[in-house]
């Protein structure tokens, strides 16, 4: 059967779960923006196009970033140009308190105080852990020779190494893996109503407990500079601001970069030769994560809206616009990428990909996500042999069968049985080489 591409409604046709490129491909036949049949959305499914979006702050809010289209206002967008509306409404949206959501000057504000606390030397101590972390998390399933990889590694592994990152002692980790999981994804396929004005309240208690006892009693740890951190003007942020930096990078680094991991996991299952051709070449484990992030982006689609009236690939925006970013499409775009449907793990510009955004939004975890993929690798490919996937599960290799999240927002499976042979002999390393 040939599926009407024009009249599928990307929001709650669950046929576009399993594979969405052929629907991305259709619109970028058409156009690299294209306005769509619902909702009022305007698809950008070029690499370039989609990049221009991203870096221009001043014309594109990312007010509706997690909402998408369904971000309503109690008065119409109209107008030449939109913003005092925005402005004046921006509370009510969800996720308005996160800086995914937040414009300049707001935003830098925000995001420089993140950035004082990934610092390269925090990702460093970082990294130290996350060895001794892949080691123990690999211990816990190794000996029976298979595993559902996202509950056994991916997800606790992404959690914990986050959580080390903002200075969760490791005495509470345990506390933490017990308590927290994956959350919910959002842009639930067919729903309307967005992940709630905090979605990551949850979370709140937990680090204002922290960042509270930090200011009250300093000591020398990475909580207590968590806690004291200031913006570039000097002044100090109030706890719900330094909370909020908190949950979100503890959230958000959770849910791409177990996807991440689920995902390389399948292409070497898949793909075999990887398995020795990475244990034989090391230093090709990081190309191999920027192909895994192109060819499957964690994020399918990104949003925008537009401030005022502009064009974008020759293509008129009126103010009000929502302009969905599909880094999915745009990382198989064939005007950027040759063959962009085939994993080259020798692909020279595999680097170009947006699968981590552009401009003031790029993804400030990029540089954790590659961190915790490449030393995974290391340590499964160390650590395992002949790694496959479970027929049982998954089918044989004619018919896979894969579930992915039910969401427009995010690709990513649910689950992925493997099974393999372990190495027993190859010992445990403690620190980073």
């Amino acid at each position: 059967m040939t599926t009407n591409f024009d009249q599928v409604d990307f929001f709650s046709d669950a046929s576009l779960l399993d594979d969405p490129y052929p629907y991305f491909e259709h619109l970028r036949s058409k156009c690299p923006v294209t306005p769509l049949p619902h909702h009022g959305v305007v698809a950008v499914s070029g690499h370039e196009e989609a990049t221009d979006v991203y870096r221009n702050a001043e014309t594109f809010s990312s007010c509706n970033s997690v909402i998408g289209p369904f971000a309503t206002f109690p008065e119409p967008l109209e107008g030449d140009d939109v913003s005092p509306i925005i402005e004046r409404y921006r509370h009510q949206l969800p996720m308005n308190e996160h800086m995914v959501t937040m414009d300049p000057p707001q935003h830098t504000r925000e995001r420089a105080l993140l950035m004082r606390l990934i610092t390269p030397k925090r990702l460093k101590q970082n990294e130290d852990f996350m060895w001794r972390l892949a080691d123990r998390q690999l211990d816990e399933f190794l000996d029976e020779g298979r595993c559902e990889f996202i509950s056994a590694y991916s997800q606790p592994f992404a959690m914990l190494a986050v959580a080390d990152l903002l200075g969760v002692p490791e005495s509470e980790h345990q506390r933490f893996r017990e308590g927290f999981g994956l959350s919910a994804s959002p842009g639930e396929l067919g729903g309307t109503e967005g992940p709630g004005l905090n979605a990551l309240s949850w979370l709140d208690d937990y680090f204002a407990t922290y960042v509270e006892d930090r200011r009250g009693q300093p000591r020398k740890d990475v909580l207590t500079d968590l806690a004291l951190a200031t913006y570039p003007d000097g002044s100090t942020p109030d706890v719900t601001a330094v909370v909020r930096t908190a949950t979100f990078l503890f959230a958000a680094g959770q849910e791409t970069t177990a996807r991440l991991l689920a995902t390389a996991m399948r292409y070497l299952c898949e793909r075999p030769e990887l398995q020795d051709e990475l244990r034989g070449h090391r230093e090709r484990i990081p190309d191999f994560i920027e192909e895994t992030l192109r060819i499957e982006s964690p994020v399918k689609a990104d949003f925008r809206l537009a401030r005022r009236a502009t064009t974008v690939g020759g293509v008129e925006i009126r103010p009000g616009t929502p302009v969905m970013l599909l880094n999915g499409a745009a990382n198989r775009d064939p005007r950027r990428f040759e063959c962009p449907a085939e994993f080259r793990l020798d692909r020279a510009n595999a680097k170009e990909h947006i699968a981590f955004g552009r401009g003031a939004h790029a993804c400030p975890g990029g540089p954790l996500a590659r961190a915790e993929g490449r030393i995974s690798l290391e340590r499964i490919l160390d650590r395992m042999r002949d790694i496959r996937l479970s027929e049982e599960h998954h089918g044989p290799a004619a018919v896979r069968r894969f579930e992915y999240e039910p969401t427009w927002v995010l690709r990513g499976l649910r689950q992925i049985h493997i099974e393999f042979t372990p190495a027993d002999d190859e010992p445990r390393r403690a620190t980073s080489p």
